[in-house]
């Protein structure tokens, strides 16, 4: 029996079903290798994964580490308001004889940093994705640098005004670039880690500034404050050495369809020697599925992707998750200096008080750490929340008493915002980082940790606008007695956490943008 003739039309609809059913294979071996890869991932214990990530973990901590001049100078300008030296050179003299920084200007001088670093972030979530995270970072570095000049050599408040907001640029680069990163080389059970190390970083400069400005506090002349400036100095050129060299996000290069380079930039960052060529087939499955999937569900690469379908959630939930850093009082921690000196302590016992917040500040990120395997990010963020509200409360009701009079008081106060700081740095500091890292789906990464710390830098404004006036005897003098106004704000966050915050925890990039 002669079969039919097939028909150039035909042969053209064989050919597309063929090349259908052949797609089909080759989807259902991506699908299945990125299975092996995620379940691999989860399954590999917290000490293995240090063996085999060891290029991971120091690349992401180089890079991190550039946010302790974010975190030293951040803290330098809130306590140089409480030094005799800075406040006659830039401050105005009070009818009592006291040189003060009018209340207006301190704001400004927090709120420049932060306007420079609103326009850093934006930058940086342009490009950063454009040209990659590590070309983003020595630009900044290389800005950074530069703009030292403007407060070291500043003739007036004005021109320090202009340097703050020159320094933010970079620095709002920082705040994120090094966050997206650290989420995107370490493996599950590393990125907790490595992205509230970020946290301890941040604390670490504040540390170190504190402790500046503390050995600062005997000097009478200019030099007191253009020291802490200039130190900035000893960061740029060393990072920027070190970040030459360092392998670029596999995740950014799946995303630019860059393969050969992610697989190049995968083998550096694991160890040779315990993973197979087929191990780094398998993780790169896993990439290019969870991209792929993302891009299915509608996920894009521009800010107003960011704003559609699921992925508006996982914005609005991510920049929540960072505004609730400043909702929980954290404004009293930048001003903790002039606050304790506000409270009724010597100049010299308020830098004191301000080593010791941030010393123990750190410690609490390492207590952090030790509890990141037993406790959910989620569990972390409503007891800390709950403690920093009670600790408020406390502030708040020592500051309804004379403590003018009465020196106990003032030092009740001191350590109830120590006591503070330890529980804000074991839970919502370091822990909100791993959360904003991990909500937002791998395209948007970078965008939506920018949005989000765009949030945080905007609430930062407002705090930073209304504390001053909070502390200052010039202005609204409520004193400790702020302590209720954070402990209310603190309450809403609170509450928000427990009705909206998902849980994070042992999840890869895939199963979260599943389960979103």
């Amino acid at each position: 029996m002669s079969h039919p003739k097939l028909d150039d039309a035909g042969l053209s609809n064989l050919k597309e079903v063929a090349s259908h059913c052949e797609s089909r294979n080759d989807d259902r071996e991506e699908l299945r290798e990125a299975q092996i890869a995620a379940e691999h991932e989860r399954e590999t214990s917290f000490l293995k994964s240090l063996k085999l990530y060891p290029a991971a973990i120091a690349w992401s901590v180089l890079l991190s580490t550039a946010i302790i001049m974010e975190g030293y100078d951040m803290k330098l300008i809130g306590s140089l308001n409480a030094q005799p030296a800075f406040k006659r050179r830039y401050g105005k003299q009070l009818p009592n004889g006291r040189y003060e920084i009018p209340a207006p200007w301190q704001a400004g001088l927090s709120n420049g940093a932060s306007v420079g670093s609103l326009i850093g972030l934006y930058l940086n979530g342009h490009i950063s994705e454009r040209i990659g995270f590590k070309k983003t970072m020595l630009a900044s570095l290389a800005l950074m640098a530069g703009t030292i000049f403007i407060p070291f050599f500043a003739p007036s408040i004005e021109v320090l005004q202009v340097g703050q907001i020159f320094q933010g640029i970079p620095w709002g680069i920082f705040q994120t670039l090094t966050t997206a990163y650290a989420a995107e080389v370490c493996p599950v059970h590393l990125r907790g880690y490595l992205t509230t190390y970020v946290n301890l970083c941040w604390v670490f400069g504040q540390f170190l500034s504190a402790g500046v400005l503390r050995a600062m506090a005997g000097r009478t002349d200019e030099w007191a404050y253009r020291i802490p400036f200039a130190l900035q100095w000893m960061w740029p050129v060393p990072l920027m050495v070190g970040i030459a060299f360092a392998p670029e996000s596999p995740w950014w290069c799946v995303r630019q369809n860059r393969l050969e380079e992610a697989k190049r930039n995968l083998r550096r960052l694991t160890s040779c020697n315990n993973r197979s060529d087929e191990d780094i087939h398998h993780m790169m499955a896993l990439m290019q599925v969870t991209v792929n999937k993302e891009k299915e569900a509608g996920t894009g690469s521009s800010y107003l992707d960011c704003f559609r379908g699921v992925d508006l959630r996982r914005t609005i939930l991510a920049c929540c998750v960072w505004a609730i850093q400043i909702l929980s009082g954290t404004g009293l921690r930048t001003y903790s200096t002039y606050f304790y000196q506000q409270a009724g302590l010597p100049t010299v016992q308020a830098f004191n008080m301000s080593v010791i917040q941030y010393a123990l500040g750190i410690v609490g990120v390492f207590i952090a750490w030790f509890l990141l395997p037993y406790c959910s990010r989620r569990t972390l963020y409503i007891w800390g929340l709950a403690g920093l509200g009670l600790c408020l409360i406390v502030i708040g009701g020592l500051g309804t008493v004379d403590y003018t009079t009465r020196p106990a008081i003032s030092w009740g106060i001191g350590s109830m915002l120590i006591v503070y700081t330890v529980i804000y740095d074991i839970t919502v500091g370091p822990i909100c980082y791993a959360l904003v890292s991990e909500i937002p789906s791998s395209s948007l990464r970078s965008k939506s940790i920018v949005l989000a710390r765009m949030t945080y830098n905007l609430l930062n404004i407002v705090s930073n606008v209304i504390t001053p006036f909070m502390l200052n005897p010039g202005a609204w003098a409520w004193g400790a007695k702020t302590g209720f106004f954070f402990a209310g704000t603190c309450a809403v966050s609170l509450v928000f956490t427990i009705l909206c915050i998902p849980e994070t925890k042992g999840r890869t990039y895939a199963e979260l943008t599943v389960l979103f």
